[in-house]
C-alpha cells in the first residue's frame, strides 16, 4: 500500500503530537497539508515536520475546506476547539476521508452520533484519540482482565490530580466554556475516566455527581467527583480537580477484584505501582525495569493510535477506539453534567444532552 497521505485540522496545543505520531510512522504515512486560522500556528507544524523527515512539501491553509477541495488527502486528523470537532469532523466525512479526531469526540450526545453515522454512511474510518488505552501498562491491564485474573470485580478510582492556573484558561479564551470546551471533567479527566470505564465493562447503569467551580474563572467546574454504577455491579468513583496546588500532583487508575489489585500512576497512566494477583500472576521483570515517564502528560500513546488507524484502514477493519468507544466516556461526562444540573443519579443510556444545556445553572 502506497503511504496515507494525512492533513492536520488545528494546530495548537496537542496537534504536535499528531506531527510526531506521523513521523514515527513514516514508512506508511506522509504529511501533505496543515490547516489551523492562524498561519504561524500551521508553519509552525510545518516546519517541525519537515525537519524531522526532510521533506519539504507539506502545504498551509487557513481554510480547511480550500484545503480538502485542493489537497489529496486519505486521513484529516482533527486538534480544534473541542466543540468544533463534529461539524469538521462530519464534513470530512462526507468527502469520503478517514478522521482521527482528538478527544473529546463532541459536547453533545446527538452530534456524537451524527458523527457515528457519517462514518458508517460513508464507509470511512473515525478514530478518538484517547490515546492512554495504548499505555504498556494499560494494556497489561486490560490483558489480565480479559483473563479472568480480578476474579469478580469490585470498584475501581480515577483521579486526576492537577492544577490549571487561571493563565492557562486566559492563554485560549474558549477553554472552560459549556460552548466549546466544559470543565475539568470533559477536558482534562476524560482520559483516565476512559480507561476506568474501559476496565469496568463499559455499560452503564447510573451516574451521579456533585460538581462545582471553586478557584477558577470559569463556567465549567474545576473540581467534580463522579460516582458510576456499572450494568455488572462494579462501581466507579472519578475524583478530577484542576485546583490542586502549587502543580499537578498525580492521575492514577485503580482496579480492585475479589482476587486482584492493580493500581497505575506515573506521569500519564504510564507506570505500575501495585500489581497483585491471588494466583501470583507477575509481569516480567524487565518491563517492570524500563518503566519511565513521557516528557509530557500527553504521553506516547498518539504514535500507535495512529498505527492502529493505519491498519484499520490497510485491513478494512474498526481501529481500537471507533466512534462508538470514543462516545462512552463523553457520555459518562454529560451524564454527570446532567446529574449536577438536575441533582439526581441519572440512569443510562442518556438522552440527548449537551454542555450547553449547563447554562440552566445560571438560571438556578
Amino acid at each position: 500500500m502506497n503511504k496515507l497521505r494525512f492533513a492536520t485540522i488545528g494546530c495548537g496545543r496537542i496537534s504536535y503530537k499528531h506531527v510526531e505520531a506521523i513521523v514515527n510512522n513514516k514508512e506508511e504515512a506522509e504529511l501533505v497539508a496543515v490547516c489551523d486560522l492562524i498561519y504561524e500556528n500551521a508553519n509552525r507544524n510545518k516546519v517541525a515536520y519537515e525537519k524531522e523527515t526532510k521533506n519539504s512539501n507539506v502545504n498551509i491553509y487557513t481554510d480547511y475546506k480550500e484545503m480538502i477541495e485542493k489537497e489529496d488527502i486519505d486521513v484529516i486528523t482533527i486538534a480544534t476547539e473541542s466543540g468544533y470537532h463534529p461539524e469538521i469532523a462530519i464534513y470530512c466525512m462526507n468527502k469520503g476521508l478517514n478522521v482521527i479526531c482528538e478527544k473529546p469526540m463532541a459536547l453533545s450526545m446527538e452530534d456524537a452520533d451524527n458523527m457515528i453515522n457519517a462514518s458508517r454512511k460513508n464507509n470511512v474510518c473515525l478514530s478518538i484519540c484517547h490515546q492512554n488505552r495504548f499505555n504498556p501498562p494499560i494494556q497489561k491491564l486490560r490483558a489480565a482482565l480479559d483473563e479472568g485474573k480480578f476474579g469478580k470485580l469490585v470498584n475501581g478510582t480515577a483521579r486526576i490530580l492537577w492544577n490549571r492556573n487561571m493563565g492557562y484558561y486566559k492563554q485560549a479564551p474558549w477553554r472552560g466554556t459549556w460552548k466549546l470546551d466544559g470543565g475539568t471533567l470533559m477536558n482534562q479527566c476524560i482520559h483516565n475516566i476512559d480507561l476506568l470505564q474501559w476496565m469496568m465493562g463499559g455499560e452503564i447503569d447510573t451516574v451521579y455527581s456533585q460538581c462545582d467551580t471553586f478557584l477558577r474563572d470559569i463556567e465549567g467546574e474545576d473540581f467534580g467527583a463522579i460516582v458510576i454504577r456499572f450494568k455488572n455491579g462494579a462501581i466507579g468513583v472519578v475524583e478530577g480537580s484542576a485546583c490542586v496546588y502549587p502543580k499537578n500532583l498525580e492521575e492514577t487508575l485503580s482496579i480492585f477484584g475479589s482476587c486482584g489489585t492493580v493500581c497505575i500512576g506515573g506521569l500519564a497512566v504510564n507506570r505500575i505501582e501495585t500489581w497483585e494477583f491471588e494466583d501470583g500472576y507477575k509481569l516480567d521483570e524487565e518491563f517492570i525495569k524500563n518503566q519511565n515517564d513521557p516528557d509530557t502528560v500527553y504521553g506516547h500513546g498518539h504514535i500507535p493510535l495512529f498505527k492502529d488507524v493505519i491498519d484499520a484502514i490497510k485491513y478494512n477493519r474498526e481501529p481500537l477506539i471507533n466512534g462508538e468507544e470514543g462516545k462512552k466516556a463523553m457520555s459518562i461526562v454529560l451524564g454527570a453534567y446532567k446529574s449536577r444540573l438536575t441533582g439526581l443519579p441519572v440512569k443510562f443510556p442518556l438522552d440527548k444532552f449537551s454542555t450547553m444545556d449547563m447554562v440552566k445553572l445560571k438560571e438556578r
